[in-house]
């Protein structure tokens, strides 16, 4: 069969279904149950066809089919109303009127799961007057092996072949590290442990390799529901033999109002049709629960459970929040050094002693409202200032900028093994066309590798398609750039304002409360406002970002998600870092000097503070990485809770009704299209400001750390207890998402030495330590009279008008204060070059630069050097994969051989000795002698092409005994 027909559920009015008796009814009447016509065919070759009429829609399961023995007392099941078969999957819809768009969604209904019966599927009806609501139809979905098989082999679903020999190394009885970690782990037995199989691509012609014979067991549930969702996607019928209408069509117009497959059990019980434990449960105990936030996670649960691709989002994540672990000590270490010496710094002294530069008159910050003040008015500011501004700056930059590269160099490894060990290197491949793709093909072109006629899109359409998404994406990324401005603005504007109506105090060149003055008010409220409108512009850009991408048409979902993940990364990126990229490398540079200064239309460029604007970026860091966690762990924890609720309401209103399996999980919240992809770039975003600016902040890897220890709970809480149960999904890694992170870390290395070069205080310092202090010709440098050094001074007389300030503070007196301070390195007047940059402008500028440049190449050179010594894939693992790729050839020649062989005794005309059988690869000399496996892909492939690989599953039954060849 293939997999790009459309199969026609119109051809008819009535389809040719067989009856086999109540065991397994297939005529459509109120004997409810549908099954599949070419079961029927298989199984009744002998037994009279009988056509039927299918009414609009299925009827509904009041049947007398056999039913289990615990099924007309409990109906929170996963099995249909024989108690036999499984539910794969359900589709539900609300049927409230018989408007002329209900009846055409009806016929559009049967229609469909008529196409679906003859795919192989079987159905059954649970009626809206059961339904809790009272007006939601069920359709429960079943695959018969025949159809499970043929679509497993059409998908290249891994099963296990046997049961793995390789062995893997166990953690040390004894040891340090051991009595450690023991608080950490999970308790024996308390997640069932999984063995390791061999594993190859389905095949028909090798079900009798197989050492699972119990089809259940041979593919679970999860990958059941992972095949029957392909096979919805694939169904499609002819309408008016013009338009065809498909799963998607039908969703999008309410024919269906929900699809989804089944969670096993009520996650706080276990469930009650069967005798073991549900993985649901076992994951919200072990897993979900918030008091088990230091334990380790059950990554090979929650894979079987939710699929490759959650599971990797998970692993990802708990080695991210490990790594953050280190970081975060450092960073706590370097902030506490500041912390405990800023009363110590030399230049705090000074600023703080009204006999020293403390009583310097500084010149007015803005025009006409600002008035002169004295240095000593932001002694407060410049000791907190030292917290982050101190020597150990430079150390926790460079620490930053390899421990990224380390992470990444480390998780790679990290993700190979797990793709080793849930054989996910076949999960590499592009995947199939998406149904969008082919709907809205206009033509065919003939494939030149494959030889079949396949959609097709001009090459002119998508270019043109291109050119207007990349147009509608720089128009977003210029009005982010507008909106800053905007801000910018603000601070110019607000500032004036606060400088000019704060307290009287406040204007006698007093700080209220020691700490807030006008800088840190406008710094407070512009960063707020900045998240004000992150969050307004990120609500308008999501919707538009999936528009594009669709626009853009990508043909696999890969490719969609790809092209997705670039958008919104862009756009996340530019609104969420371009503040702090003006305050860290824009505010205050561009000012000139008093009498000559530089405006922004009517406004005059604001200023930096005597202690820099570290600070001001700090508070930026600070707010906008504080909103967006507590702003996403409500949206994480409340909102789900809330609507889950509410959707469960009513049924809580009526006990006496029988609260199904399938309405419970109906009730919960939707899966997001997306799947993780939400997950990941807020974690992308939380790593750019643990990495980025990380120089100016040395708490983000902590905050970050207390946030993510929680976020992988909640995450975890929200995926098993209020979200319907995902369609599993295959990923060979994190995708686009790595490739991202190493572009941030690369920056990261940038930005950080840039921070500590041109917007900290470290290089003047240094510069004039061993450059222009009284003592640094003597070998005994000091660190007195830096302030004072550090301000050029200006003549009040050469003010212009527009900047002598309306008010002089009571202490001023004109014949007395001639002149005041800036920040800067200019020379005074009355030199031949007054307010010009003088020499020592010039020899910071050289430190700063040189330090950039020296420091990024060792930083660079010393990533390049561990990302060369740090293999991708552990030793250990790609010996594992060389080793398994040898065994599982040897199965399978050996099976062929075997059945080669009982061919050739089956066909002798007489009694023969039968020939040796090959000898079992797995015995042997200690270094692998023998017949050598087809050179192959790292991954390994077999004779049939597939790849093969080992899997973890759970092992429900005894493997069947080897047969001997």
């Amino acid at each position: 069969m293939s997999t790009e027909r459309i199969l026609d559920g119109d051809s008819d009015d009535g389809v040719l279904v067989h009856n086999r008796g109540l065991t397994n009814v297939g005529v459509v009447n109120e004997g409810a149950d549908i099954v599949s016509e070419e079961q029927g065919e298989r199984e009744a070759e002998q037994k009279e066809v009988v056509p039927v009429k299918l009414p609009q829609d299925l009827p509904s399961s009041q049947s007398s089919l056999p039913r289990g023995p615990f099924l007309p007392l409990q109906k929170d099941t996963v099995y249909f109303r024989d108690g036999i078969r499984r539910i794969d999957f359900i589709l539900a819809y609300d049927d409230e009127n018989n408007s002329q768009g209900d009846i055409k969604n009806q016929e559009k209904r049967s229609k469909y799961q008529a196409s679906l019966m003859k795919m192989g599927l079987e159905l059954e009806m649970e009626p809206k007057e059961e339904s809790v609501s009272g007006r939601t139809t069920y359709v429960k979905v079943h695959a018969p092996w025949a159809s499970l098989s043929t679509y497993a082999e059409i998908l290249h679903i891994q099963v296990p072949l046997k049961e793995s020999d390789l062995t893997r190394g166990s953690r040390s009885q004894h040891g340090l590290l051991d009595y450690l970690s023991k608080p950490f782990r999970l308790k024996p037995g308390a997640v069932p442990e999984e063995p390791e199989y061999f594993t190859s691509p389905f095949k028909h012609s090798q079900q009798d390799f197989y050492s699972i014979t119990d089809h259940e067991v041979l593919i679970p549930p999860a990958i059941r529901s992972q095949i029957v969702h392909y096979m919805l996607l694939q169904c499609g019928v002819s309408q008016d033999s013009k338009k065809t209408f498909n799963y998607n069509q039908m969703m999008d117009n309410g024919c269906y109002t929900v699809a989804y497959p089944l969670h096993d059990s009520q996650y706080e019980y276990p469930p009650e049709d069967s005798s073991s434990r549900g993985d649901r449960n076992t994951l919200w105990r072990e897993w979900a629960r918030p008091r088990r936030f230091f334990k380790e996670q059950p990554l090979d649960l929650v894979r079987s459970y939710f699929g490759e691709q959650v599971a990797l989002y998970f692993a990802w994540l708990g080695f991210y929040t490990k790594m953050l672990s280190v970081a975060a000590l450092v960073g706590l270490a370097c902030f506490l050094f500041g912390a405990v010496n800023k009363e110590q710094s030399f230049s705090n002294e000074e600023l703080c002693d009204d006999a020293l530069s403390g009583a310097l008159v500084m010149c007015p910050q803005c025009d006409k409202t600002c008035t002169f003040w004295m240095l000593n008015s932001t002694c407060e500011s410049a000791k907190n200032s030292y917290m982050f501004d101190n020597p150990a700056t430079i150390f926790f930059a460079v620490f930053m900028g390899l421990w990224a590269m380390v992470f990444l160099e480390m998780w790679k490894r990290s993700q190979a093994s797990l793709a080793f060990r849930w054989d996910l290197t076949a999960a590499a491949q592009a995947g199939p066309a998406r149904p969008e793709y082919e709907a809205r093909c206009s033509g065919k072109k003939l494939n030149v590798v494959t030889m079949e006629e396949e959609p097709h899109v001009p090459k002119t359409t998508l270019r043109l398609r291109y050119c207007l998404s990349g147009v509608t994406v720089l128009f977003w990324m210029l009005l982010i750039i507008a909106s800053i401005l905007g801000v910018i603005v603000y601070r110019l504007s607000i500032f004036i304002i606060f400088a000019s109506s704060i307290p009287k105090q406040v204007s006698e060149i007093k700080v209220i409360g020691t700490l807030l003055t006008p800088q840190m008010a406008t710094s407070i409220t512009a960063s707020v406002l900045n998240v004000i409108v992150i969050i307004i512009l990120n609500k308008c850009y999501d919707r538009l970002a999936l528009v594009l991408t669709d626009l853009e048409m990508p043909k696999t979902q890969v490719d969609f998600e790809n092209r997705l993940t670039l958008k919104k990364f862009l756009f996340q990126f530019i609104n969420y870092y371009s503040a702090c990229f003006y305050i860290a490398f824009f505010k205050g540079k561009f000012i000139s000097y008093p009498g000559d200064y530089t405006y922004l239309g009517v406004w005059r460029n604001e200023e930096c503070s005597p202690a820099g604007c570290l600070v001001e970026l700090t508070t930026q860091l600070t707010i906008v990485m504080g909103v967006k966690q507590i702003l996403g762990n409500f949206q994480e924890i409340i909102l789900p809770w809330f609507m889950t609720w509410w959707a469960q309401r009513r049924a809580k209103q009526r006990p006496q009704d029988v609260y199904t399996r399938w309405e419970q999980d109906k009730d919960l919240q939707p899966q997001s299209k997306l799947g993780l992809f939400n997950e990941y770039l807020e974690m992308v975003i939380q790593f750019g400001f643990v990495t980025l600016f990380v120089a100016s902040f040395p708490l983000s890897p902590l905050l970050a750390l207390l946030n993510n220890v929680m976020e992988v709970r909640v995450d975890a809480w929200k995926l098993v207890t209020k979200t319907r149960r995902p369609v599993v999904s295959r990923a060979s890694g994190i995708g686009a998402w790595e490739d991202i992170l190493g572009v941030v870390a690369t920056l990261s290395v940038l930005t950080n030495v840039c921070i500590v070069a041109f917007t900290s205080d470290i290089i003047p310092r240094l510069v004039y330590y061993y450059g222009y202090s009284a003592g640094h010709g003597t070998g005994f440098p000091t660190m007195r009279g830096y302030n004072e050094n550090s301000l050029s001074v200006f003549n009040i007389s050469d003010f212009q008008e527009q900047n002598i300030p309306d008010e002089l503070p009571p202490w001023f007196d004109l014949a007395i204060h001639t002149t005041c301070r800036y920040r800067d390195y200019r020379y005074p007047p009355g030199h031949p070059q007054a307010y010009s940059l003088n020499m020592q402008y010039w020899h910071v500028l050289a430190a700063k630069l040189a330090f950039v440049i020296v420091t990024e190449h060792v930083v660079f050179l010393t990533n390049s050097f561990i990302a060369y010594v740090i293999p991708d894939m552990p030793s250990h693992v790609r010996a594992c994969v060389r080793r398994e790729r040898f065994l599982v050839h040897k199965i399978l020649e050996q099976a062929e051989l075997g059945r080669l062989r009982d061919s050739l005794l089956a066909d002798a005309p007489g009694p023969s000795t039968p020939p040796p059988s090959p000898p079992d690869p797995r015995v042997g000399s200690a270094d692998g002698a023998g017949p050598t496996a087809p050179h192959s892909s790292e991954g390994g492939r077999g004779p049939d092409g597939g790849r093969v690989g080992q899997r973890r599953g759970r092992q429900m039954e005894s493997p069947a005994p080897h047969k001997e060849m």
